[in-house]
């Protein structure tokens, strides 16, 4: 077979797809060897890192030092919408954003991978927590566990009903 036989065979492999599917391997890979625990755990910071970055990233480019309720709100959808997710706000109150997806940013790659949403909580969850002071991120339904869509409930103030819920809590982390 020749060189340019090769370039026109037909194979689902372009950067987005194998990227995706990197990711997903990787946390497999994780699961497998530390435990879905473990693995949660890791890909948390990751997830950390990028809310941080992401929320830096949005600021600088509205000219803002902090968003408000509503600016977060938009925030989240756009990210999401920029990464290939389709988010949109079910629900919305000082207290809570209540946002639903019809799509992953991993697509077919987070089917059975529930660490993949630490990436959704955690994003969520600093850049809620950095601008707002406080957020807890329960992922009610996820396309991760078999639901068709997702479900993602950001509780903005220490509440029973935030204590309540089983999901993740994020603090301010700067002055």
């Amino acid at each position: 077979m020749t060189q340019h036989a090769i370039t026109d065979v037909e194979i689902p492999l372009e950067r987005d797809q194998f990227m995706r599917s990197l990711i997903s391997h990787l946390a497999a890979t994780l699961e497998d060897v530390i435990g879905v625990g473990d693995a949660t755990g890791f890909i948390s910071l990751v997830g950390r890192r990028m809310g941080d970055e992401i929320n830096r990233d949005y600021c600088r480019a509205l000219a803002l030092s902090q968003l408000s309720r509503p600016d977060v709100t938009q925030v989240l959808i756009d990210l999401k919408r920029r990464i290939k997710g389709d988010f949109y706000v079910i629900e919305e109150t000082d207290d809570t954003i209540v946002l639903g997806n019809r799509a992953c940013p991993f697509g077919t790659f987070v089917t059975g991978r529930e660490t993949l949403c630490m990436m959704t909580s955690n994003v969520f969850g600093v850049i809620a927590a950095e601008n707002l002071g406080y957020a807890k991120v329960v992922l009610e339904e996820t396309i991760a566990r078999g639901a068709s869509n997702c479900r993602v409930v950001i509780h903005l103030r220490p509440s029973n009903e935030a204590e309540a819920a089983n999901g993740r809590e994020y603090f301010k982390s700067r002055a």
